[in-house]
């Protein structure tokens, strides 16, 4: 390969690009972004940075000189089309580049609320401008409401009540992320925030958000209403695959890929925008959305375009955490609110405990709150099959 590019200064197309480096490519390489800013973390995006704790310049993925990756940066430069044929890039402004490889890690993008009006004090957040916007507004202690208690949700409020502010939690759900934990975490998720003073209300449907130019209410079915000043919408994300139709990949919720993160010969895919079968669970097909999976998928990926011969399945153990007050949420594998459940360290109680989840027999996800040791303990025994019945009984011998 002569000239390899990568879309989306992200950490997964970051982590690709010095993974092509380490692994001895020499040729031309690209890095494409459609913000202007170099690779940043996502995470301090709703905790330290919106916090206010940490500055911009503390979330800069790479601290040493790009000029060591010997790479040409495109940024604040869309992608806007991609002949997979052709072997054609087009980005937005009408420039474009010819390619013998490419690596697509264009991550994803908030979902909006239908039918709301463009208001001031209306916020998403994905990006450290939307971060810092956010942030200017929360210095003037508003009446803060955020609409979804996912992870993302979950930890705005968490950060906003840390700076004093009034919070309120609307969720469409009975309880916080009950299809994914069921609903005796989801409980245990909302007694967190009750506890720390946020107004959580479940099971309720946002109707549309009103105000004159401004935030001024949010309008919930059956007639209620809530007062605030800035309304944070966070009900999940969309990948950010739109402008690859008729590119000549294939596309469902992601870019489809096989086994070894290959999406079309010569092209793969990393972070939130990839859908792979992971063989670890059976062939599951997973679109993973945090940070450590971007982290891991990029460096394969990269590996993976290098290979022309047979090349290994991407088959990680997901992993997640959450900091949310004072709790560390962690957790690892693949589980449902569904599926069986049982709390073998600890209580939920007293909100350090760890749960195992079951799927045919193995072992196949645990949850953990405030207990990272035991985590990583669990994480390692999914990674190796262990049965159920094997995660029961080293649970019984090291409580």
């Amino acid at each position: 390969m002569e000239h390899i590019a990568v879309v989306g200064a992200s950490l997964a197309g970051l982590r690709a690009v010095e993974t092509l480096r380490r692994e001895g490519f020499g040729g031309r390489l690209t890095l494409v972004g459609g913000e202007p800013h170099l690779p940043y973390d996502r995470p301090p995006l709703s905790k330290e940075l919106l916090a206010g704790s940490w500055q911009h310049e503390e979330i800069v993925l790479r601290k040493v000189p790009y000029d060591e990756l010997d790479v040409e940066l495109r940024l604040g430069v869309l992608a806007a089309a991609l002949d997979v044929g052709e072997r054609t890039l087009t980005l937005a402004d009408g420039t474009g580049l010819a390619w013998d490889g490419l690596v697509i890690a264009t991550g994803a993008t908030p979902r909006a609320l239908p039918g709301v009006p463009t208001l001031e004090g209306l916020f998403t957040l994905r990006t450290i401008d939307d971060c810092l916007a956010l942030r200017e507004r929360l210095d003037a202690g508003p009446r803060v409401c955020v609409i979804g208690a996912g992870f993302m949700g979950a930890e705005v409020a968490a950060t906003c009540r840390g700076r004093g502010l009034d919070v309120t939690v609307l969720e469409a759900l009975p309880q916080p992320m009950v299809r994914g934990v069921g609903a005796r975490l989801g409980e245990v998720l909302a007694d967190l925030h009750r506890d720390h003073g946020v107004d959580l209300r479940c099971g309720v449907t946002v109707e549309t958000i009103e105000g004159d130019g401004r935030v001024e209410q949010v309008q919930l079915a059956g007639g209620a209403t809530v007062a605030c000043d800035v309304v944070l919408v966070a009900i999940g994300v969309t990948p950010c695959a739109g402008w690859l139709e008729g590119s000549g990949l294939t596309l469902d919720d992601g870019i489809v890929c096989d086994e070894t993160l290959l999406a079309a010969p010569g092209v793969v895919a990393a972070g939130d925008v990839c859908r792979w079968p992971n063989p670890l669970f059976d062939g599951e097909s997973m679109r993973i959305e945090h940070w450590t999976n971007a982290a891991e998928q990029g460096v394969a990926a990269a590996q993976r375009l290098l290979r022309s011969g047979d090349a290994p399945a991407f088959a990680p153990v997901p992993f997640v955490w959450s900091d949310q007050y004072d709790v560390k949420i962690q957790s690892a594998g693949r589980f449902s609110g569904d599926g069986h459940m049982e709390v073998v360290h600890g209580t939920l109680g007293e909100r350090r405990f760890v749960a195992l989840f079951e799927r045919t027999g193995r072992l196949s996800g645990v949850l953990a709150f405030s207990q990272p040791r035991r985590l990583m303990q669990y994480r390692r025994m999914i990674a190796e099959r262990a049965t159920f019945a094997d995660a029961l009984a080293f649970a019984a011998e090291n409580g």
